[in-house]
């Protein structure tokens, strides 16, 4: 169902959640780590792979919504850098063989409701020893429909039982649902 959404709202043009913009927490963690190899999951039309490579990096991205990847392709080839795009399932990343420093994630794991383990199994995987994953999502709300899009505390103790917790800073995104960003650490 979320497969279908999501190509509708691409096919449709109706993609609020893609500013074309980098935001400042990315280009915050370039300014203060070395380029290396980095994996957009759930890239959407590219704009981060497209800074990310910008900035040094060697990038691949990756996203379930072939009209998304097909797009971020043009954006690539008209800002005449190389990065490595696939349509896939960020839960298995079949594709998927290198090591990775920086897995970014804005807006792709708070919607996997039960596969979020598997997400995090694949994700210490392709990350290398001490790699980082920059993470944005929404919190679970009470105020808002969808009582799996998000979030939650146990969430939240999942992840850490696996990762570091380097910084964390809550906030709001535009409609008023609670957000945040993370960034977490292979132990």
């Amino acid at each position: 169902m979320k497969r279908f959404f999501f190509n509708f709202r691409y096919f449709r043009n109706n993609i609020p959640w893609d500013s074309g913009i980098s935001p400042p927490e990315l280009l915050e963690f370039i300014t203060k780590y070395p380029p290396g190899r980095a994996i957009d999951l759930g890239c959407g039309t590219g704009t981060n792979v497209i800074t990310l490579t910008e900035h040094g990096w060697q990038v691949s991205g990756v996203d379930f919504v072939p009209r998304a990847i097909k797009i971020a392709r043009r954006k690539i080839k008209a800002a005449k850098i190389d990065a490595d795009l696939h349509v896939g399932d960020v839960t298995k990343l079949r594709q998927i063989q290198s090591k990775f420093d920086l897995a970014l994630d804005m807006g792709c794991f708070h919607n996997l409701e039960k596969k979020k383990g598997d997400y995090l199994n694949r994700l210490d995987e392709i990350l290398a020893p001490s790699g980082y994953w920059l993470l944005y999502a929404h919190m679970l709300s009470p105020q808002f429909s969808d009582p799996n899009h998000g979030l939650s505390t146990d969430d939240f103790k999942m992840i850490e039982s696996r990762f570091d917790l380097i910084s964390r800073t809550d906030s709001h995104d535009k409609i008023g649902r609670n957000a945040v960003w993370a960034l977490f650490q292979k132990k």
